[in-house]
């Protein structure tokens, strides 16, 4: 096993059970301001989430992240825009495994969010998906495709619903003290 893969999982180890459940906010925003590649102003990232290879996670701008919610950067990037919001419990997954594959090879890709997307809670999304600005993922919808602009997804697998206001102006500031 190579440095690099035992270096990293020790720091994900040390943010996943010691600092991801300490309390004050801001001690767990200094470790991923130093784990993470990119961190936003104005990022809030509660207690108990998770991240497989911080290194390859990318949070934009005042992206509010709720408790519990699980990034796997294990092998591909999770990118997300600015003002996101992602509910508690959700899970970002960038790898499994191809299920016609005789050898239960790996099966992946990035996952790219835009900016103002409104993932709800215990969402799963699924590798290599693009879910594009404005759009919504209603609760505990799998998304297995790509989510065009200002669309309402929901369901298993995630379809969609209805359309979203394309004129959205709000920026996100929830960054509670404790959690």
């Amino acid at each position: 096993m190579s440095f690099r893969i035992v270096a990293g999982s020790i720091l994900s180890y040390i943010y996943n059970h010691l600092i991801g459940n300490f309390p004050l906010r801001k001690i767990r925003m200094a470790y991923l301001k130093a784990y993470l590649p990119e961190v936003g102003a104005g990022t809030s990232v509660q207690m108990g989430c998770r991240f497989l290879n911080g290194r390859k996670v990318h949070l934009g701008d005042r992206n509010v992240i709720n408790f519990g919610c699980l990034f796997d950067g294990r092998h591909y990037e999770i990118r997300t825009g600015s003002d996101v919001s992602i509910g508690p419990e959700a899970t970002i997954l960038t790898l499994g495994h191809d299920p016609q594959s005789p050898e239960f090879s790996d099966k992946g890709g990035d996952v790219i969010i835009g900016d103002r997307v409104w993932i709800a809670y215990r969402a799963v999304v699924l590798p290599g998906v693009t879910i594009g600005e404005g759009a919504v993922v209603g609760a505990g919808s799998v998304v297995t495709k790509d989510v065009e602009p200002y669309s309402i997804v929901a369901g298993v697998p995630a379809k969609v619903i209805g359309r979203r206001n394309s004129k959205l102006i709000y920026t996100l500031n929830y960054s509670p003290f404790l959690l």
